[in-house]
């Protein structure tokens, strides 16, 4: 087996596992912590958030990172990456966050992150996800397609969560 293929592998067992888990995650808390606990490896990214819509605003509730990011504070939805994820209902993957217009500037300097994916999260985009690298990198298609088969699996729970 080549290493693609094992890496292949591995994150098709690795997104298996927590469609499982979070097929028993019933609440909002429950997936959260889910994401929390798992984003990360699944990823295979140097940082995770996970962002609710609340109105108007986004409000970063969880993060597992190697240095703090958002965690608690809320920003104006037309202002961040997150609330374009969900307000266009796509995904935005990003090289160099210092490099696109969708980014405040102000707000990643501090920072580590360099390149990320960015994807909204349920039916109606309730939600979103940050999966984030210290390196300013290209993703490949298949790093890519695990962020957001990882999210689509997310979304559902969170949407059954949520009835």
């Amino acid at each position: 087996m080549s290493r693609f293929e094992h890496s292949e592998f591995v994150r098709s067992a690795l997104l298996s596992d927590a469609q499982q888990r979070l097929t028993l995650a019933h609440t909002q808390a429950a997936i959260v912590e889910e994401v929390r606990k798992t984003a990360r490896t699944i990823c295979q990214s140097d940082g995770i958030t996970f962002v609710l819509r609340d109105s108007d605003a986004c409000h970063y509730v969880e993060e597992d990172a190697i240095a703090p990011l958002w965690k608690g504070r809320t920003f104006p939805l037309e202002s961040c990456i997150s609330g374009w994820a969900m307000m266009n209902g796509q995904t935005a993957v990003i090289e160099d966050v210092f490099d696109d217009p969708r980014i405040p500037y102000d707000a990643y300097l501090p920072t580590f992150v360099k390149s990320m994916i960015m994807t909204p999260l349920g039916e109606r985009n309730v939600a979103a996800m940050g999966a984030y690298w210290k390196e300013k990198r290209s993703f490949s298609d298949l790093e890519i397609m695990s962020v957001k088969t990882y999210a689509a699996i997310v979304g559902r729970a969170l949407s059954e969560a949520l009835k």
